[in-house]
């Protein structure tokens, strides 16, 4: 069972791996489970110190239950100073209090001098005025992050920076010169999970488009990229809002011609690929529900299963 798998990696104090299974199973544990991992984890976050963990905990905390934790994780976070403040206002944010994470933010430029630092800063200040829609705000405060971060010796968060100005491009209604901007970063980037954010950016602007072959192609990049790395679960979270979408739109066809790219490149997922294949061909009328039926149980990963399910619509 997924929850043993999780308090096995707490008590052993493997927190990266408990991390990284909170964020893909909390959906799948039942109240009582959760209940129990949180409690762990909130212990295990404070004798680490591990203000990540403990971020995930009180955000689960009040998004499952409605138990407010905050003031607890705050102290300890303003003990911690930048990466302290840092992690507390990525908190406020996702309990959706943006303008009190905007404060820390703000906080932090007042306090800091380190290049490096304020470019962080500036990063998580555009990611909220992208969250508040106000995306030319967003774009002129990531430009800032990137001033910043090339004064830093931190490349690989100057390219981060610099996807996310050309994402934010996009945002703002300039397709061409977005689509210019991350091209260029293209042969920049190193393969992994910088690449796989520039073809999911790419992916955004295609699907916007509705030119979908193009956006399927990008997300396959995004995988392809993405495998080995923590990015993986994000870039097929993607994939999988790329089918949804058009799934609502009946758009079968696009859906069931691509799968079998992706059970070429991506093997070792090749029966929930087929999965979507077939309810693609089902929901437009050539093949039975029994064929679906068949290679759904073939799949034995109960997430991968819920997702067949949902795009289904569980009529299967």
């Amino acid at each position: 069972m997924e929850v043993e798998r999780i308090l096995k990696a707490l008590e052993e104090g493997k927190i990266d791996e408990a991390k990284t299974l909170m964020a893909k199973e909390v959906d799948m544990l039942s109240d009582e489970e959760l209940k129990e991992v949180l409690e762990i984890a909130e212990k295990k976050a404070k004798e680490y110190e591990d203000l990540e963990l403990y971020k995930i905990v009180v955000y689960y905390y009040a998004e499952f239950f409605g138990i407010d934790k905050l003031a607890e994780f705050e102290e300890l976070a303003r003990r911690k100073e930048f990466e302290g403040l840092m992690e507390l206002a990525d908190l406020y944010s996702l309990l959706g209090f943006p303008e009190k994470a905007l404060e820390i933010y703000r906080e932090i430029l007042e306090k800091e001098t380190d290049p490096e630092k304020l470019g962080e800063a500036y990063f998580g200040i555009a990611t909220i005025h992208e969250e508040l829609q106000e995306y030319n705000k967003a774009l002129e405060v990531i430009k800032k992050a990137i001033e910043s971060l090339e004064k830093s010796s931190n490349r690989e968060k100057l390219l981060r920076a610099k996807i996310y100005e050309g994402y934010l491009t996009f945002e703002a209604g300039d397709k061409v010169k977005a689509k210019e901007k991350l091209a260029k970063l293209l042969p920049e980037v190193p393969e992994g999970e910088l690449k796989s954010q520039v073809h999911l950016a790419f992916e955004e602007i295609f699907e916007d488009e509705e030119n979908y072959e193009a956006a399927m192609q990008e997300c396959l990049y995004a995988l392809l990229e993405a495998k080995g790395t923590d990015f993986f679960e994000v870039a097929f979270d993607g994939l999988i809002d790329l089918i949804w979408q058009l799934m609502l739109e009946d758009d079968f066809e696009e859906i069931y011609n691509s799968m079998p790219m992706f059970k070429a490149a991506i093997p070792e997922f090749e029966d929930f690929f087929e999965g979507v294949r077939r309810i693609a061909l089902y929901k437009d009328g050539k093949v039975g529900r029994e064929e679906v039926s068949e290679i759904i149980t073939k799949v034995k990963d109960e997430r991968l299963v819920s997702i067949l399910e949902f795009l289904g619509e569980a009529e299967l």
